[in-house]
């Protein structure tokens, strides 16, 4: 692996000052992939995000919410950006982890059930470590209040901070990612404890023409794939193309997606981040393709992308991720790049600190 610079300046020793290593690294015995140790968040002179952890008070098991404003952006380029930033300082946060789609192609014939993945106790000090975080994620989805509740009640029962987590936190996650980066208002994206209430919302704005929605939806395909748009698939019902879910709108649905955060046509690939991926804030790599005529879009893994979320802001860089802040810092704070990197054909830039 490519041996980061160490050269001093001002900028460098203000990152690595703060951006200390520090953490339990989550446990080995499910990773399939090594995980790098975790990083700290940016301080606010580099990325100027509050932490989730802020919104919350008090200890897991008495952890309540105490924020919940959010912030406005306009619909351009800066938006895409701050997204794709956001999303990765979580992911650093939780220490680069990577969840390989590649290969995971479903078995004909056989039932969804058998594509998931069973997990035992959670590591309770990685928990701790991360437990404030995931209640701040908590906190951008209106009315969610019980189920934080919920939460406190499973960390003071037998298994304590080893139990899993009560209640899915994907779209959490990306409510506070929203949230932080500027779609604070409600009739632009619809922050929700279930993704089926932004993608209900972004199908709705195609059908009616809105143009007050951040996101419009898509069937994977009919658009061009960019930093800062979401990727959207089913496991209850296992949803295949926009129109089997636009027959259930406004019924509940197990859906998750993801945030797009890198694009590379060249090597067939689409990255993304999303929380509560196996009980953390994961990488995944998504095998890509085009069928004629067709644009960029994943080709078929264990839970089919069924809707492309295309944010109505003008395109960045496909190869977002590597020029975010957190990714720029790292040749200041450690001496490699994350194992992880080459799984996903990352490319940390050469930065001089």
């Amino acid at each position: 692996m490519r041996m980061f610079s160490r050269q001093s300046s001002v900028l460098g020793t203000l990152v690595a000052g703060l951006l200390l290593v520090h953490g339990a690294v989550a446990q080995q015995a499910v990773e399939p992939i090594p995980a790098a140790t975790p990083l700290p968040r940016l301080p606010a002179s580099v990325l100027s995000v509050t932490p989730p952890s802020a919104r919350v008070t008090g200890t897991p098991g008495s952890m309540q919410i105490v924020e919940r404003s959010c912030r406005n952006a306009e619909l351009d380029a800066g938006l895409r950006h701050r997204i794709v930033a956001t999303a990765a300082q979580e992911w650093a946060f939780f220490g680069f982890q990577v969840d390989d789609q590649r290969g995971t192609a479903p078995i004909p014939g056989a039932p969804p059930n058998n594509n998931r993945r069973r997990f035992g106790p959670l590591n309770a000090a990685e928990v701790a470590r991360v437990a404030d975080s995931v209640g701040g994620y908590w906190s951008a989805a209106p009315g969610s209040d019980w189920i934080l509740a919920r939460q406190n009640e499973a960390w003071n029962g037998p298994q304590g901070l080893a139990s899993r987590y009560r209640d899915p936190w994907s779209a959490a996650f990306i409510s506070w990612v929203m949230c932080e980066s500027g779609l604070g208002d409600s009739e632009r994206f619809q922050r929700a404890i279930a993704h089926h209430s932004y993608i209900d919302q972004a199908i709705t704005a195609r059908d009616s023409n809105s143009s007050s929605t951040a996101y419009i939806a898509y069937d994977p395909g009919e658009q061009q794939v960019d930093p800062g748009d979401m990727l959207c698939s089913g496991l209850r019902p296992m949803y295949r193309n926009l129109q089997q879910r636009r027959a259930q709108l406004g019924t509940g649905a197990r859906t998750h997606c993801d945030i797009v955060v890198q694009v590379d046509e060249q090597a067939g690939q689409i990255l993304t981040i999303g929380g509560n991926v196996r009980s953390s804030v994961r990488l995944k790599i998504f095998p890509a393709g085009k069928d004629d005529g067709r644009e960029l879009a994943p080709l078929p893994t264990a839970r089919t992308i069924f809707a492309h979320l295309k944010l109505r802001a003008e395109p960045i860089d496909a190869r977002a991720l590597e020029q975010t802040p957190t990714l720029r810092s790292l040749g200041c704070v450690m001496t490699e790049e994350p194992p992880t990197f080459v799984t996903a054909s990352i490319a940390a830039p050469h930065v001089t600190c």
